[in-house]
């Protein structure tokens, strides 16, 4: 069963920070460059090639997800529930509450 959580900021900070997990901000290439959390790897969820690249992850791990305000990230966590990943955790607020 898929498991998908929205994380407070102090509780995804704990996470990302104390353990080496899949991190992945889902913003535009532009986004990204402009700012990212440390370690973050950028799949851009309006690229034609996000569900290729998204399925090349390990669906067995816990992968947490970020994008600008939380809307893009909730998108993408929706696809990855059908693509059988097991447990996403999506940062509550987006890059803007980081």
């Amino acid at each position: 069963m898929t498991k998908s959580e929205i994380f407070s900021k102090k509780e995804f900070k704990n996470h990302v920070e104390n353990t080496n997990v899949t991190l992945i901000d889902v913003r535009t290439p532009e986004e990204f460059r402009e700012g990212k959390i440390y370690h973050a790897k950028n799949i851009n969820y309006f690229d034609n090639e996000f569900v290729a690249k998204i399925n090349e992850l390990d669906k067995e791990k816990p992968v947490y997800l970020y994008c600008r305000s939380g809307n893009r990230s909730q998108k993408a966590a929706k696809k990855m529930k059908k693509l059988g990943f097991k447990h996403i955790i999506d940062l509550e607020g987006g890059y803007m509450n980081w």
